[in-house]
């Protein structure tokens, strides 16, 4: 009898269908569409200015432009999600995303320069993070924050392996050649790797715990504060991984050696993953919340403060992506932690996309605002305000309720 409720309870929770390498090729996955997309923009925006004529604030915005598409279309995104699983999605994303990177390319302008961003924003909503996240949480159940902890563990590793190979491959090619190195790359590992390691049944969702849709849900008092805090907090961690590369350069650090920053700082990220799991079994999800969003706003406000020497930025870059693995498991298990798993995929989407439009907006208004303001010192201040601010929001945020 005990044998036939296992087998049924593992049934309901989609154990006997959980494909075993998924994790494995989405880990990868992961690293490749993160670096190809978004890492080795950063690192390439300079060369890319410097051969087009074209102005960094339009560049920017054009990147800018992807990540509001992302935000924008991750929501209908997560409906496809919760009912049909990530498959299609996330094979349909890579094809896509080697187009963008194809297009990007080729640009012979800025306009089909920010046509192919924005077809890079549909391949990040469809295969960064968010989609992989509801893949994990679905399939494994119960044995998720193990199974996002992995991932993002794996994840943490796309600036460490892709800032500086992008960097390697802009020192011996042109941008364009790199662009075009790093779109077959993108389709070599990852389109396959979502074909074929994602074919494993959709296990159905758990009970509703109130009216369909988690429409109460995303009104509710605790929802709502919590997208502000993690719209600020998002807007702040996006500009600085945007901004440190030109931060660094302008206290006399090398192209090479603010890559390899950028890159540690993903190295920081996977070390701080690892620390998450103990963290929140110690405290309570207001308190890490609001203490995560403090120690990121913490490290920004020392990049900004401390001129140097070099090495010593590496190191603060470091302890910043040992804060950004953090908040990315916090963000990942935000909705499960407090309203549990039914609707995560279209819940995790409505929580974190005005985060994601205003981290659209964070690499353009770090252009843009670095002039006014006086240079980049004075912008990681006023990030850092910022992450005060999401801070004291999610510390005033009622206790969550199951």
């Amino acid at each position: 009898m005990r044998a036939d409720q296992t087998r049924a309870a593992a049934t309901r929770t989609g154990v006997r269908s959980r494909p075993h390498a998924a994790l494995p090729a989405l880990c990868v996955t992961q690293i490749t569409s993160w670096g190809a997309v978004y890492y080795a923009f950063p690192v390439l925006n300079s060369r890319i200015t410097a051969d087009t004529g074209w102005s960094p604030a339009l560049t920017t915005a054009a990147f800018s432009a992807a990540l509001l598409v992302s935000a924008v279309f991750g929501i209908p995104v997560g409906r496809i999600l919760d009912r049909r699983g990530p498959r299609a999605v996330m094979t349909t994303g890579s094809v896509l995303g080697t187009l963008a990177l194809l297009l990007i390319a080729t640009a012979p302008g800025l306009v089909w320069f920010t046509v192919g961003w924005l077809l890079a924003g549909v391949a990040m909503a469809t295969t960064f993070y968010p989609p992989a996240f509801a893949a994990l949480t679905r399939w494994w159940g119960p044995d998720r924050v193990r199974a996002l902890t992995v991932l993002t563990l794996a994840g943490g590793l796309a600036s460490t392996v892709f800032a500086p190979l992008t960097a390697a491959l802009a020192a011996h090619l042109s941008w364009r050649a790199t662009y075009l190195v790093l779109a077959v790359i993108l389709a070599a590992v990852t389109i396959p790797a979502h074909a074929l390691a994602l074919r494993a049944p959709w296990p159905p969702a758990e009970p509703a715990p109130g009216p369909a849709g988690g429409t109460p849900v995303a009104r509710s008092r605790p929802f709502l504060l919590l997208a502000a805090a993690f719209t600020l907090s998002g807007f702040a961690m996006y500009a600085v991984v945007i901004s440190l590369v030109p931060l660094l350069q302008e206290r006399g650090a090398s192209t090479t050696a603010a890559a390899w920053a950028l890159g540690l700082g993903g190295a920081g990220q996977t070390l701080g993953r690892t620390l998450y799991a103990s963290f929140a079994a110690r405290t309570s999800v207001t308190v890490r919340t609001a203490t995560l969003i403090s120690l990121g706003g913490a490290t920004t406000a020392g990049l900004a403060l401390v001129p140097g020497p070099v090495p010593l930025l590496v190191a603060l870059s470091v302890l910043a992506g040992v804060v950004r693995g953090n908040l990315t498991l916090l963000q990942a298990t935000a909705v499960t932690d407090r309203w549990g798993t039914t609707h995560y995929a279209r819940l995790s989407a409505l929580l974190t996309a005005p985060a994601a439009l205003a981290a659209a907006l964070a690499p353009w208004a770090g252009a843009v605002l670095s002039g006014p303001l006086g240079g980049y010192d004075a912008l990681f201040l006023a990030l850092a305000v910022s992450s005060l601010a999401a801070a004291t929001l999610a510390a005033l945020a009622p206790p969550a309720r199951q």
